[in-house]
């Protein structure tokens, strides 16, 4: 569909799926140019690699050679450089429409849900990768192993991808595979309540064709009235088609032991993990489940799972600062924050838990306030920075992170929770709160993470 394709301009090009986009374009031998708002470690990549880009936008940055612009579903219809490509005939795309069209030469696989699309989507490239299949695998992170980081650009039939449930932007695929990890309430500013989260899921589950299969997670309650033509379950401690039992966990590894549901109980064999959490044990089995589905040996996931490091922002352990171990995590509802405590804890069992969170759009906080209040109080010591602001949405400020503090308080009058105004303001906080055998974990899916590099150097 695209063969004529020679120039394509994208608006937001520093986005992590963006970027993505811009490099297997490149590779495709098609002209790319961008522009962003900030500069960043991915835009200097992109450069590096002969992708010009430049900084903020304005309508003239969208060249006269240019045949198609992608963009961000954040980047308004009054964006100059939209407005221009409007006004010139030039063809509008998203990231997510473009994806769906190129996946059509594929047979696509997309993992989908509310948490842990990236690291399974990791898991599972990784896996088959390492057992031949050659796949294209775009990735909402940087995953080690891969040279591009967020792609890995694969001659094979299968394209692994994230389907973000954002504005339903998963409808653009028609999968041959889906992997659905869970179902939860988020994205409140689109979706009117989980049953109307859960009948967007059915409508995605539909499109399977032919011999589509689901996999899905048996231990997830918002998964359960989703209706499968043909699937197979995944779950923790109880039986269904893939099952791990017997968790244990030590100092920087966690072990299970996998079975199948083959005529009987069948035990497939041990996995061990260096990445922490049960969260993390469920989105290995359902690469595990998924790869298996499609030929792949147990024992080809088994090595790939126990060399898996993790990905960028989860959980990423990125060294000591002040003698504390220094961690990013990309968490931001109130599950995904709650896993993340959790496995700190039994990864450095005995140790304070230091949580600098920066809550990520005013209207998930606003929605999910309640849910974040109890799940930040797992921490032993909090410094909430003041709520991202997402470029794009246009929503009311009438939530700030002092209110989640001052609740804390209130139901919690002995809990150690500070606000910060700003990042700056964060830091100088860590800085007196810190102390050596500490655990730091600093989160959230907006610009905290500048912070945690910052830190680490």
């Amino acid at each position: 569909m695209f063969e004529k394709t020679k120039h394509v301009h994208m608006i937001g090009i520093g986005g992590i799926g963006m970027s993505a986009l811009a490099k297997w374009l490149h590779a495709e031998g098609v002209t790319v140019t961008g522009s962003d708002v900030h500069r960043s470690d991915i835009t200097h990549d992109l450069e590096r690699r002969g992708i010009t880009v430049v900084s903020g936008h304005a309508a003239d940055q969208v060249p006269e050679t240019c045949d198609l612009v992608i963009c961000t579903p954040a980047i308004l219809e009054t964006n100059s450089e939209r407005v221009a490509a409007v006004q010139r005939g030039i063809r509008i795309l998203t990231n997510f429409e473009f994806l769906g069209e190129i996946s059509k030469s594929f047979s696509t696989i997309v993992v989908t849900g509310t948490n842990g699309k990236s690291t399974t989507t990791a898991m599972l490239g990784r896996i088959l990768v390492e057992a031949g299949y050659d796949p294209t695998v775009l990735v909402g992170s940087m995953v080690p192993g891969f040279p591009d980081g967020n792609i890995r650009i694969g001659k094979g039939r299968f394209f692994v991808v994230e389907g973000c449930e954002y504005r339903a932007n998963m409808m653009h695929f028609d999968p041959e595979m889906i992997v659905l990890t869970n179902i939860e309430e988020d994205h409140l500013d689109y979706y009117r309540n989980l049953e109307h989260i859960q009948e967007t899921f059915q409508q995605f589950v539909n499109k399977l064709q032919g011999k589509g299969l689901a996999v899905y997670n048996a231990n997830d309650a918002g998964t359960r009235p989703i209706k499968f033509a043909r699937a197979v379950a995944y779950g923790m401690d109880v039986r269904t088609d893939y099952e791990v039992r017997d968790r244990e966990t030590s100092q920087g590894a966690q072990k299970v032991d996998v079975y199948r549901e083959e005529d009987g109980d069948v035990r497939l064999g041990p996995l061990e993990l260096q990445v922490p959490g049960a969260f993390n044990v469920m989105n290995a089995l359902a690469a595990i489940a998924a790869a298996m589905e499609l030929g792949v040996p147990f024992e080809t996931c088994r090595r790939t799972l126990k060399e898996f490091t993790g990905i960028w922002r989860r959980f990423e352990r990125l060294g000591v600062w002040q003698g504390a171990d220094l961690i990013s995590d990309y968490g931001h509802h109130p599950s995904g924050i709650k896993g993340t405590l959790e496995a700190a804890r039994e990864f450095f069992p005995g140790r304070r838990i230091v949580l600098c969170y920066e809550p990520h759009q005013h209207d998930r906080t606003k929605k999910l306030f309640n849910d974040l209040v109890e799940t930040l109080r797992l921490a032993d010591h909090l410094v909430i920075s003041e709520i991202y602001d997402v470029a794009g949405r246009n929503e009311e400020h009438d939530i700030s992170s002092r209110d989640l503090v001052q609740e804390i308080k209130k139901r919690d009058p002995a809990k150690d929770v500070q606000f910060a105004e700003d990042h700056d303001a964060a830091e100088a906080l860590l800085r007196d709160l810190i102390k050596a055998q500490d655990v730091l974990i600093i989160m959230g899916a907006g610009d905290i993470d500048v912070l945690a590099r910052k830190l680490q150097v």
